[in-house]
């Protein structure tokens, strides 16, 4: 009796694992019916998994868009209701570059014009010429110093190589009036800072490029303007800090605002601290299942709010954009520290209400300066704050398949953060999360 009463229990058992995993039920497979792993559920879909390609979505640093046009791509921009972009307003910043350079120019215009020739030269490196802040960067030093050349509409940012005598199509010679007296500006060179092995924005690169400019215009050169510090840093090591030649980046790295003090003529802040907060905080806020603006315009219940003088949204566009500052020699030991997480959303959120949660991230290149070394050092503080364990991803600044190659199993994960190599290869992703 008990041995034909243990048989019947163990029938029910196996009727019943079977019906639990019957592969109809869509909460309990992948598109193709393989079993999946479970994943912890979110506070917005209580009882089931989330699939996938509704799991949160940030997209940072490099805007998915046309990297001919700069046109955005909204098909990745709404992948899902949870999808944003994190990053800077590019336009603000470029144009805040520009006038930094032009404003050195003209405090230091008895001295800068080195070899007294009524010419102030300038060299350029270029970043990524697909990508929207490289081009945005180099517009807004050219507006700036007079040597733009509109085409429809837009001001070009092609790299002109060598234009020696002021002949090239991409640029104009400027000029401007100083005290009374005029100067010409002219872009003496300029160039994408991209290795042999595909990689852009590359620092050596750049180191390399300007010991050959030099070569070419010696004293000709009286400003070395960069789309970053990286490569900015990398010219003044090499040439232009022993010169006394001002060099101007962006991004505010800590090597380059402490590099200042001795010479480096300035760079701008993107606010990365505002920038990688919002990044994870974004995505905490879409798996809490609250408001997106907890924590960022409204203040979340640990205190956790941001001022509309350091971001801005752009409902249209499904954008948080930090806003820029100039780091110069007046306000530089302000900025020593890049890697220090911004005070007013630096509160811990309590495990009781936010409970901890998966994230994938990746850096699409682990040798960019200012992503490894500012970046990704805020996002590792900020996800002790937002109770989020994140596993980060180094890419190779080349391939897209570096970093998708290693996204093999999204099913473990809650929410994704995604820093693409080429901004008009979102699908390299978001196929993944389709499928």
């Amino acid at each position: 009796m008990k041995k034909a009463l243990a048989m019947i229990l163990a029938l029910m058992m196996v009727l019943s694992l079977a019906a639990c995993g019957n592969s109809d039920n869509p909460q309990n497979s992948t598109a193709g019916g393989e079993s999946k792993a479970p994943v912890e559920t979110q506070n917005s879909n209580e009882g089931g998994e989330v699939a996938n390609k509704d799991k949160p979505l940030v997209w940072f640093n490099r805007q998915p868009s046309n990297s001919s046009t700069g046109e955005l791509d909204m098909d990745a921009m709404n992948f899902n209701k949870d999808t944003y972009y994190v990053g800077f307003d590019a336009n603000q910043g470029a144009e805040l570059q520009g006038q930094m350079i032009l404003d050195y120019i003209t405090a230091h215009i008895d001295e800068i014009d080195r070899n007294g020739d009524g010419v102030i030269g300038y060299v350029l490196a270029i970043g990524d010429i697909g990508h929207n802040d490289s081009i945005a960067r180099t517009r807004g030093v050219r507006k700036a110093l007079d040597t733009a050349v509109e085409d429809g509409g837009a001001i070009k940012s092609d790299p002109v190589g060598i234009n020696a005598d002021g002949s090239a199509t991409a640029v104009k010679d400027g000029k401007l009036t100083i005290g009374g007296k005029e100067y010409t500006v002219r872009e003496l060179a300029s160039q994408e800072m991209k290795n042999s092995a595909g990689a852009t924005w590359d620092a050596a690169t750049a180191g390399n490029t300007i010991t050959t400019w030099v070569s070419t215009f010696g004293d000709q050169i009286d400003v070395v303007a960069s789309n970053n510090d990286g490569m900015g840093m990398a010219m003044f090591n090499a040439w232009s800090n022993e010169n006394k030649v001002p060099t101007f980046g962006y991004d505010a790295n800590s090597d380059a605002v402490e590099a200042i003090a001795n010479g480096y003529g300035g760079t701008i802040s993107q606010h990365a601290d505002v920038q990688a907060y919002l990044t994870l905080r974004v995505l905490r806020n879409a798996l809490d299942g609250v408001d997106i603006d907890t924590g960022i315009g409204t203040a979340d219940d640990a205190g956790n709010v941001l001022s509309d003088d350091v971001y801005k949204y752009v409902e249209s566009q499904r954008s948080y954009y930090a806003l820029n500052v100039a780091v110069t020699a007046d306000n530089y030991k302000d900025f020593l520290d890049a890697t220090v997480p911004y005070a007013p959303v630096s509160n811990q959120l309590s495990q009781d209400t936010h409970a901890t949660k998966n994230v994938w991230l990746n850096i699409y290149n682990a040798a960019d300066n200012f992503l490894s070394a500012t970046y990704q050092p805020l996002l590792q503080k900020y996800d002790d704050i937002l109770n989020l364990n994140v596993e980060y991803i180094g890419g190779d600044g080349q391939t897209e398949a570096n970093i998708t190659n290693r996204l093999g199993n999204p099913s473990q994960y809650d929410a994704f953060a995604i820093n693409m190599v080429k901004t008009d290869n979102s699908a390299s992703y978001t196929s993944l999360l389709e499928g």
